[in-house]
């Protein structure tokens, strides 16, 4: 695993993968220190410290351990894992609740939603039919509750109250008249019944539209209630289950450093240095031609992948402590690349999508993923205007309309918006491609870089090998 980076180089990148199907081998550099006695830190923080005094910018891509079942390391780091766990998956419990509720309040409203449109349509175009519709629903929930008293009871099973459930439905106030403002011929006993019944559905139209609205602004600020509750617990959750996932530990069944009964650990790290090629810069000091100055490329960088081999023993540091010190075996590697801006995103895509981030991929999933496949709806309610704000707004723009508002794209402006949303989530999900190389950048830059890189991965592995007098070395 510790060179699954260079791997990927060699294998992806096209001018490194020609290299090695001619049978050539990348430069590599390497360095072995052995000592049980001293501790393995000052290897890797001589080494990162002196990445950055050269001027290098630093990135951790592996970072791998495995202990042997046998040694208190392994039993120390599990308790510790166990303890992460419990408490992320407390929290998971908390976030599974909330999301419950948050699924239970969308469906709330949405059904107060379709109730409430009945009640817009009344100021609208469509209002016979809206009041056709509230008028069936007040027969179906409300004047139902009166039993043999209803009038869809009276209407079906009574003789003389035929004509009174049609009645209601066309009649609109008390008064009892028609559209043209004549009274309707019933019988004094329909008029009655039917007088008493419009009057009670008039007080029920005002008072259930008011108590619904509120109801329905209710709900929703319980949903931004709840959808903060689910976030902060997500944040909450996220460093326990990172720390779960950091503190596991790696399969090497067949690794033969690794006996069971032994204390020992194997510990993998690898880490990119990398610095950008100033093409222009670099012209003008004459390590360019000249046309590099006005010619523009690709960003280009030297790359040096220092690489980790730790086997040691792991030691309390004290009696009182549960921290651990190794001492034991280094073995590190430099490796000099000269890569592209597309080529260090490539990397970046092909590590994330291995099996060294599946945990992560899951943290993701569990934390964030919900939330996001909600989030369309809940920013539908959340940011949705008042009823009579969106009336008033269509009115004016009717009012307002122009027979040339087509022609600029005023009526497609959120088309466009929602189209341009979703192209910008197809790229993000897109590959990276990597662009061909000029002959240039090949010729010119990519070997300036990938000399400037060897001499620098060799300095490193010289300078160290000097600072600590080391005999073994490759």
């Amino acid at each position: 695993m510790v060179d699954g980076v260079s791997e990927i180089i060699e294998e992806k990148v096209p001018y490194y993968n020609s290299l090695i199907k001619k049978g050539k081998k990348i430069p590599e550099h390497k360095l072995f220190y052995d000592s049980s006695s001293e501790t393995l830190e000052p290897v890797y923080f001589f080494i990162l410290d002196m990445l950055n005094e050269f001027g290098l910018e630093t990135e951790k891509l592996i970072d791998n351990f495995t202990s042997s079942p046998g040694s208190g390391h392994f039993a120390e780091l599990g308790q510790r894992a166990t303890i992460m766990q419990q408490q992320g998956t407390k929290l998971l419990g908390d976030i599974n609740t909330v999301l419950r509720s948050v699924l239970n309040i969308i469906y709330d409203l949405k059904d107060f939603r379709l109730r409430l449109q009945q009640y817009d349509e009344l100021k609208g175009k469509s209002k016979e039919a809206a009041l056709l519709s509230l008028k069936q629903l007040w027969l179906d929930k409300v004047d139902i509750t009166k039993q043999n008293s209803s009038i869809k009871a009276m209407a079906l099973g009574q003789a003389g109250f035929q004509t009174l459930m049609d009645a209601f439905l066309v009649v609109n106030d008390e008064s009892l008249k028609d559209e043209k403002g004549q009274e309707i011929d019933l019988n004094e006993r329909v008029k009655r019944i039917l007088r008493a019944r419009i009057m009670e559905f008039n007080h029920w139209l005002v008072q259930s539209e008011a108590e619904l609205r509120k109801r329905y602004n209710l709900e929703k600020t319980y949903l931004r209630s709840q959808v903060n509750a689910l976030k902060l617990y997500s944040r909450w959750a996220k460093p326990y289950l990172k720390a779960a996932q950091d503190l596991e530990a790696g399969e090497r069944g067949r690794e033969p450093a690794l006996v069971k009964a032994f204390n020992t650990i194997l510990l993998e790290m690898t880490l990119l240095a990398k610095r950008k090629i100033k093409a222009q810069e670099e012209a003008k000091a004459g390590n360019l031609p000249n046309d590099f100055q006005k010619l523009k490329t690709k960003d280009y960088y030297l790359c040096v992948l220092v690489s980790f081999r730790f086997r040691g023993i792991p030691q309390r540091a004290s009696a009182q402590q549960s921290h651990y010190v190794f001492g034991g075996r280094a073995e590190v590697s430099f490796k000099a690349y000269a890569l592209n801006e597309d080529e260090l995103k490539m990397i970046d895509e092909e590590l994330e999508e291995s099996d060294m981030n599946d945990a992560l991929k899951l943290i993701e999933g569990t934390t964030t993923e919900s939330l996001e496949q909600l989030q369309g709806e809940i920013d539908f309610f959340l940011d949705e205007k008042d009823v009579e704000e969106t009336i008033s707004t269509e009115k004016k723009e009717e009012e307002s309309s122009n027979p040339f508002k087509a022609l600029i794209g005023g009526y497609n402006k959120s088309e466009e918006k929602s189209k341009d949303k979703k192209e910008g989530d197809s790229k993000k999900k897109e590959k990276t491609v990597l662009r061909a190389e000029s002959w240039a950048e090949k010729e010119y830059i990519r070997k300036f870089a990938e000399g400037q890189a060897k001499g620098t991965a060799f300095t490193l592995f010289d300078v160290y090998k000097k600072a600590h007098g080391m005999a073994s070395f490759m």
